[in-house]
C-alpha cells in the first residue's frame, strides 16, 4: 500500500515535468556558451531575461519585436554582432542601442521601419557594418548615421531610394569602404549628387548601383572622382541608355569596374559595341563584364580601351573567338569563363601572369601557349584533351607556379615537367591520366607543395611514381587503384607530407613500411576501402592527429595492433565497419569503450555480427557478459524482463485503478459536464473564443470542463484530469493541432482518454482537427494517427458554410446521450437553421 501510494504521488509529477519543453526555461540555442546565442523564430516579443550579459553574438531574427525603445540592449555591453532581421520593427527610438560600444555588425534586414528617431543609432562608436536592406528607406538624407565615424560598410539595398544625392555627412564617414545601393529606384545621376565624393579618400569607396533603372548620368558627373569599385549590373533597358550612362562616367578613375547582367535578371538582348568603346574615357585598372548573351562580334575597339588595365575578366559571354591581341597590352590577369569559344585562344601577352580559362565546353583540344611570364594557369572544367603533357614547351613559360588541369578529358603524360621546376600547386582531379604510373612523372617537381590526382583513373603499378616530391605537403589521390589492392611503400621521398587522402582506392592491405617516411603526416584518410583489420603498425611512428578508417570492412583489431596507435591522434573515425561483437574480440571492444573520447561518432559504431547483435551499438557491448555462463545470462535476461514488465504494469495499474474507482463512484449518477476539452495552450484563444462561446452560449447550452476554470486548486493535476475531467463528463473533445501533437502533456491526457473510453464502454471521444497537420508529424503518434484514419472526425474550416456544418455536427455529437426534451431539440435545430447564413 505504501509503495502504491508513493508511485501514485510520483508518477503524475514525473509525467508533468517530462512534458515541459526546454524552451520554456531557455528558449534560445546556446551556440557558444556565454558568447553566441541564436533566438531565431521563437515568437519573442522581448529579449529573454536569461541570456548572459557576456554575450557577444546575438541572433533575434524573425521575432515580433515591433518596437525598440530607449536602452533596449543596455544589459549586453559586450555585444559585437546583433541580428534583428525581419523582426517586424516599425519604430526605433533615440538611444535604442545605447551602451553597445563594442557592437561592430548590426543587421536590420526586412523590417518595415516607419519611425526612425534622430538618435536611433547613437552610442554605436565601434559600428563597422550596418545592413538596412528592405527597411522602407526613401532617402539617405534623413538616415541618422552621420556620427558613425567607424562605419566601413553600409548596405541599403532593396529600398525606395530614388535619388543618388549623397548627403554632406558622408564626408564625416572617413572609414566608409562600401556603399550598396543596389535594387533601389535611382534613375538619374547629376553632377551635384556626387560633390561629397571629392572630399572622401581616394580609391577607398566601393559603390554598387546594380538593379537600379538608370536612364541618365550627366556628362562630367564623375570627373576627377576616384573609386575603388563601381558595379553596374542589370541597370539598362537599352544599349542607347547604356552608352549614355557610360559616357557620363567619363573622367572617372577606378580600380575595378564591373559591368553586365545577372544570370536571371537580363534586360539587354543586344549589346552595341559603341557603348563599350565609351570606356576609353575612363581610367580602369581592373575590368569585369558578365552575362551578355549577344556579345558584339567586333569587340576589338572595346578591348583596346582596356590596354592599360592590369586585370580583365570576361564571363558568360558568347564570344566564340578571341583574335590575336597586341603584345603591348599590359594585362597581368585574364579570366575567360563560359564564353563558348570555338577555338583555344592564341595569346602573346607579354605581361600576363595569371590566365584562367574555365567552363568552355565547346573546345576539346588544347593548343600550346606562349606566355613567358605566366605564373598561374587554370584550365579546369573544359573537357580538354592533352596529347602531350607536361613541360615548359606546352605553356611557353618556365615561371609557372600554379597549374590546374582538373575536370578535363584524357591527359597523356609524356614528360616529367621539364622546365616547370617552380610549380607549387598541381591539380589533375577528375581528369583521366594516361601513362602516369609508368615512370617518375613528378621527378623534377622539387618545389611542389600541393598535388591532387584524385579520380584520375590511375592504377598504380610503378612504385617510383612520387619520386622527387621532396617538398610536397598535401597529396590527394582518392578514387584510384593499386596493383593487387595492396599499398606498398611509394611515399619514400615525401618526408614533408602532412595531408594524405587514400579514400576509395579499393585497398585491402597496407604494407607495414607504407608510411615509414611520413614522419610529419597529420591527416590521413583511408575511408571507403576494403580493409579487414585495424592494423596500426604502419602508423606507430607518425605524428597523426586525424585518421579516417570509416566505410571499410574492419571486424576488429588484436591487442598488439592497438598499442601502435600514435599518441597524437585526437580524431579516429571507425564508423560504418563490420564489427564482430563477440567475446573473441573482447579486448578490442573494451578498447572502444575506453577510447570513445577520440572516436568520431562512437555512438554510431554498430555491430555487424553475430546476427543477434546486428545493428546494436558497439558501446552497448559489455565484457562481463563474456564471463557469464548461458544459464546466468538467461536468468538475468528473464529477471530484467520481469522487473520491466512489473514496472510498466505498476504504472498502468495506477491509472486503471483511479479510472475504475471513478467509474464505480460516478457511473450511476448524472454527469456534471457535457464534455471535457483536451487542447494545447497554444490553441487556447480558439477554445475560448470559438468553442466555449458557441457551445456554452448556444441553444441548447452545453457545459464544458476546462482545466483553467474547472480544476480544483490544490489537487494533483492527474487527479483533476481523471476525477473532474473524465468521470464527471459525458464526452471528451480532443482539439488536434501541430502544437497538440508536439505536447507531451496533451498526449498524456489523450492516452488517459483512451483508457476512460475503454472502461466506460461507449464512444465518447470527439476529435476536432483544428488545422492541417503534417502527416510526418502525425505519424509520430501512431495510435492517434490510426484513430483519425479509422474514425470520423470534425475539421474546422473558417468560412460561413464550413462553420455552420461544423457546429451542427458537433452539437449533434454532444446531444448523443444527453437528457433532452423533443421540443427542446426541435427548437434548438430550428434556431440553428435560422442562424444559418444565406449561401
Amino acid at each position: 500500500m505504501r509503495l502504491t501510494r508513493l508511485v501514485g504521488a510520483l508518477l503524475p509529477a514525473m509525467a508533468f515535468l517530462s512534458c515541459l519543453r526546454p524552451e520554456s526555461w531557455d528558449p534560445c540555442v546556446q551556440v557558444v556558451p556565454n558568447v553566441t546565442y541564436q533566438c531565431m523564430e521563437l515568437n519573442l516579443s522581448k529579449i529573454p531575461d536569461n541570456i548572459p550579459t557576456t554575450t557577444k553574438n546575438l541572433d533575434l531574427s524573425f521575432n515580433p519585436l515591433s518596437h525598440l525603445g530607449s536602452h533596449s540592449f543596455s544589459n549586453f555591453s559586450e555585444l559585437q554582432v546583433l541580428d534583428l532581421s525581419r523582426c517586424e520593427i516599425q519604430k526605433i527610438e533615440d538611444d535604442a542601442y545605447q551602451g553597445l560600444k563594442h557592437l561592430s555588425i548590426l543587421i536590420l534586414t526586412g523590417n518595415p521601419i516607419q519611425s526612425l528617431a534622430p538618435g536611433a543609432f547613437s552610442g554605436l562608436s565601434s559600428l563597422q557594418t550596418l545592413v538596412a536592406v528592405e527597411t522602407n528607406l526613401a532617402s539617405l538624407e534623413d538616415f541618422p548615421i552621420r556620427h558613425l565615424k567607424s562605419l566601413k560598410e553600409l548596405n541599403v539595398a532593396h529600398n525606395l531610394i530614388n535619388s543618388f544625392k549623397l548627403p554632406d555627412y558622408f564626408s564625416n564617414l572617413p572609414n566608409l569602404e562600401k556603399l550598396d545601393l543596389s535594387n533601389n529606384k535611382i534613375r538619374n545621376i547629376y553632377h551635384e549628387d556626387l560633390q561629397v565624393l571629392h572630399q572622401m579618400p581616394s580609391f577607398k569607396l566601393s559603390l554598387d548601383l546594380s538593379l537600379n533603372p538608370l536612364d541618365f548620368i550627366q556628362p562630367g558627373a564623375f570627373e576627377k572622382i576616384k573609386l575603388h569599385e563601381l558595379t553596374l549590373r542589370s541597370n539598362f533597358d537599352s544599349t542607347e541608355v547604356m552608352r549614355t550612362c557610360i559616357q557620363g562616367l567619363a573622367g572617372l578613375k577606378i580600380n575595378r569596374l564591373i559591368l553586365g547582367e545577372f544570370k536571371n535578371e537580363r534586360n539587354l538582348v543586344v549589346l552595341d559595341k559603341y557603348a563599350l568603346e565609351e570606356l576609353c574615357n575612363l581610367t580602369i585598372d581592373e575590368f569585369r563584364i558578365a552575362h551578355f548573351q549577344d556579345f558584339p562580334k567586333d569587340y576589338r575597339g572595346f578591348l583596346n580601351c582596356l590596354a592599360d588595365a592590369s586585370a580583365v575578366s570576361l564571363m558568360s559571354l558568347n564570344i566564340g573567338r578571341l583574335e590575336s591581341l597586341p603584345t603591348g597590352f599590359k594585362w597581368q590577369y585574364l579570366k575567360l569563363s563560359n564564353c563558348k569559344f570555338e577555338d583555344f585562344p592564341t595569346l602573346k601577352l607579354t605581361f600576363l601572369k595569371q590566365f584562367i580559362f574555365t567552363a568552355n565546353k565547346v573546345i576539346t583540344t588544347f593548343t600550346k601557349l606562349n606566355l613567358r611570364n605566366l605564373e598561374i594557369l587554370d584550365l579546369s572544367r573544359n573537357g580538354l584533351s592533352f596529347k602531350t603533357c607536361c613541360s615548359y614547351r606546352d605553356f611557353g613559360t618556365t615561371r609557372l607556379k600554379h597549374l590546374d588541369l582538373s575536370f578535363n578529358s584524357i591527359i597523356t603524360m609524356t614528360s616529367n615537367f621539364v622546365g616547370l621546376e617552380q610549380l607549387e600547386h598541381l591539380d589533375f582531379q577528375h581528369s583521366t591520366l594516361r601513362q602516369a604510373s609508368t615512370f617518375s612523372v613528378f621527378l623534377s617537381l622539387k618545389n611542389l607543395l600541393y598535388l591532387d590526382i584524385s579520380y584520375s583513373d590511375i592504377k598504380i603499378v610503378f612504385q617510383g611514381i612520387f619520386d622527387g616530391l621532396i617538398s610536397l605537403q598535401v597529396l590527394k589521390m582518392a578514387g584510384n587503384s593499386f596493383q593487387d589492392a595492396f599499398l606498398p611503400n611509394i611515399f619514400r621521398d615525401l618526408t614533408q607530407l602532412t595531408v594524405l587522402d587514400l579514400s576509395q582506392c579499393q585497398l585491402e592491405q597496407v604494407s607495414p613500411e607504407a608510411f615509414g617516411s611520413l614522419l610529419r603526416l597529420q591527416v590521413l584518410n583511408m575511408s571507403h576501402n576494403h580493409l579487414l583489420s585495424l592494423d596500426m603498425l604502419p602508423y606507430k611512428n607518425l605524428s597523426l592527429w586525424l585518421l579516417d578508417y570509416s566505410f571499410n570492412r574492419i571486424v576488429a583489431a588484436n591487442g598488439q595492433e592497438l598499442h601502435h596507435i600514435p599518441s597524437n591522434v585526437t580524431s579516429l573515425n571507425l564508423t560504418q565497419n563490420d564489427f564482430a561483437c563477440v567475446c573473441e574480440h573482447m579486448r578490442f571492444l573494451q578498447w572502444v569503450q575506453d577510447h570513445r573520447r577520440i572516436l568520431v561518432g562512437a555512438e554510431h559504431m554498430m555491430c555487424k555480427t553475430p546476427l543477434a547483435m546486428q545493428g546494436v551499438p558497439v558501446l552497448s557491448f559489455r565484457n562481463t557478459t563474456c564471463q557469464m555462463n548461458q544459464t546466468v545470462i538467461s536468468v538475468s535476461v528473464l529477471s530484467v524482463l520481469i522487473v520491466s514488465v512489473a514496472a510498466v504494469l505498476v504504472y498502468k495499474f495506477y491509472f486503471h485503478l483511479m479510472l475504475l474507482a471513478g467509474c464505480r463512484k460516478y457511473g450511476k449518477g448524472d454527469s456534471t459536464y457535457d464534455a471535457f476539452v483536451i487542447y494545447s495552450s497554444h490553441d487556447e484563444d480558439w477554445v475560448r473564443n470559438e468553442l466555449v462561446k458557441n457551445l456554452e452560449e448556444g441553444v441548447p447550452p452545453f457545459q464544458l470542463c476546462l482545466h483553467y476554470r474547472d480544476f480544483i486548486p490544490g489537487v494533483a493535476i492527474a487527479a483533476n484530469i481523471i476525477q473532474e475531467g473524465f468521470h464527471k463528463s459525458r464526452k471528451v473533445i480532443v482539439v488536434v493541432s501541430q502544437h497538440f501533437i508536439q505536447s507531451r502533456w496533451c498526449i498524456f491526457e489523450y492516452e488517459i482518454a483512451q483508457t476512460w473510453q475503454f472502461l466506460s464502454s461507449h464512444a465518447g471521444i470527439i476529435f476536432i482537427v483544428l488545422q492541417k497537420v503534417e502527416k510526418s508529424l502525425l505519424r509520430q503518434q501512431v495510435e492517434l494517427y490510426r484513430l483519425l484514419r479509422r474514425n470520423t472526425y470534425l475539421e474546422w474550416e473558417d468560412n460561413a458554410l464550413g462553420r455552420h456544418i461544423f457546429w451542427r455536427r458537433l452539437r449533434k455529437a454532444l446531444l448523443d446521450g444527453k437528457p433532452w426534451s423533443p421540443e427542446g431539440t426541435v427548437d434548438a435545430e430550428g434556431s440553428q437553421d435560422e442562424a444559418m447564413p444565406s449561401i
